[in-house]
């Protein structure tokens, strides 16, 4: 029939807007760990700049905070990622196990699934006959689990990713409270951190095709309460000595 190459097609259009939004996914997270990186570590330097002004004390402050913050969140990404692979891994060898035990019933299946998507039962059952003869695990994968057999979630990527990410956005306050004069550093820091907060939530925003101003609001918002909390917190303690 005519209409299978058609199927063949959409499978192709359909793995391409797959891969689209894995890239996506990662650029938000990317910006997500950024923004992360950049309150995290603001928070803590202006904290420790309410308590001294002593410039070592701020750097080695950072320093640990950006370091910390990178591992934690590239130890925790890889676990998570890790997990999901498993699990990936754990669905493909069930549906090669199906496959090798019942072909006729899996057949049927990827039948049921192509038609569920618009096609009609012959161009269906035809299509599904074409994908199983050229990779039935790869046609199952993709179109029964929603995987790319070839495209598995890497944790260590994803690790890097999110180390890569917070510690980026972690040295743009660690470098606006050591370089300045002391005598502005406090004010470059929380206006260099919010102008950094407004682009991320914007960006976010963007990628979620959600309204920007909200988003910006939010992010904004919500560092600049972090810094005023931390330095009210830290000018407490330098002002008791402890």
């Amino acid at each position: 029939m005519t209409d299978a190459p058609e199927d063949t097609e959409a499978s192709a259009h359909e793995a391409h807007g797959g891969g689209l939004g894995s890239r996506l996914n990662w650029l938000r997270a990317a910006v997500l760990g950024a923004n992360d990186g950049v309150v995290s570590t603001a928070g803590l330097v202006v904290g420790v700049a309410g308590a001294t002004e002593s410039r070592a004390a701020l750097l080695t402050a950072g320093l640990s905070g950006l370091l910390a913050g990178s591992m934690s969140m590239a130890a925790g990404e890889y676990v998570s990622v890790s997990t999901q692979r498993d699990s990936e891994e754990a669905a493909l060898a069930q549906e090669k196990r199906e496959l090798r035990e019942d072909p006729e019933a899996e057949l049927a299946e990827l039948t049921t699934l192509l038609a569920a998507r618009g096609l009609s039962a012959d161009v269906a059952r035809e299509a599904a006959e074409q994908l199983t003869e050229r990779d039935a695990l790869r046609a199952h994968a993709r179109v029964e689990l929603g995987i790319d057999p070839d495209d598995l979630t890497n944790p260590w990527h994803a690790a890097g990713a999110s180390f890569l990410a917070f510690t980026v956005g972690a040295l743009l306050p660690l470098l606006a409270i050591v370089l300045p004069p002391t005598s502005v550093r406090l004010w470059v820091t929380v206006g260099s951190v919010l102008a950094a907060l407004a682009l991320t939530g914007w960006w976010s925003a963007r990628l979620g095709s959600a309204p920007a101003g909200r988003a910006i609001l939010r992010n904004v918002g919500g560092g600049a309460l972090a810094m005023a909390v931390t330095y009210a917190a830290g000018s407490l303690l330098g002002a008791t000595g402890i």
